[in-house]
C-alpha cells in the first residue's frame, strides 16, 4: 500500500473496478486515504488530462518542515488511485496545491 512516489508519505492507493467513478466515490476514497495518515484535503476537481477524464485532488500531509503536498488522481473510468508528491509532479496543479494550503488553514482556524 505504498504511493507511486517513494518520496511521499505512505498512503493507501486502492483500485476501483472499471466503470464510471462518481465524484462522491472519488471524494470518499480520498477522504479515507487522508484520514488514515492525518492529511488535509486542499481541493478536488475533475479535468481532462491528455484526452482522459480524471478526478484529481490535492492534499497536505505533515506540518512545518515535514509538510508534503500530494496529488491524487483516478481516471473517471476506474483503475488505481495514483498518488504523487507535488514537488516531483509535472502537473500544473502541483504549484496550486502549495499555494492553496494557506487558504485552507485560514478557513479551518476561523471555523
Amino acid at each position: 500500500m505504498a504511493t507511486e512516489d517513494a518520496g511521499a508519505a505512505t498512503i493507501a492507493a486502492p483500485s476501483i473496478a472499471p466503470g464510471s467513478v462518481s465524484e462522491s466515490e472519488f471524494a470518499h476514497m480520498v477522504d479515507d486515504a487522508l484520514e488514515a495518515v492525518g492529511g488535509i484535503l486542499l481541493f478536488k476537481m475533475r479535468l481532462d488530462e491528455a484526452g482522459e477524464d480524471r478526478h484529481v485532488a490535492a492534499a497536505s500531509i505533515g506540518d512545518g518542515a515535514r509538510r508534503q503536498f500530494l496529488l491524487l488522481s483516478l481516471p473517471v473510468t476506474g483503475g488505481k488511485l495514483k498518488v504523487e508528491s507535488a514537488s516531483r509532479s509535472n502537473s500544473p496543479l502541483a504549484k496550486l496545491a502549495e499555494a492553496y494550503v494557506g487558504v485552507v488553514e485560514a478557513f479551518r482556524a476561523a471555523a
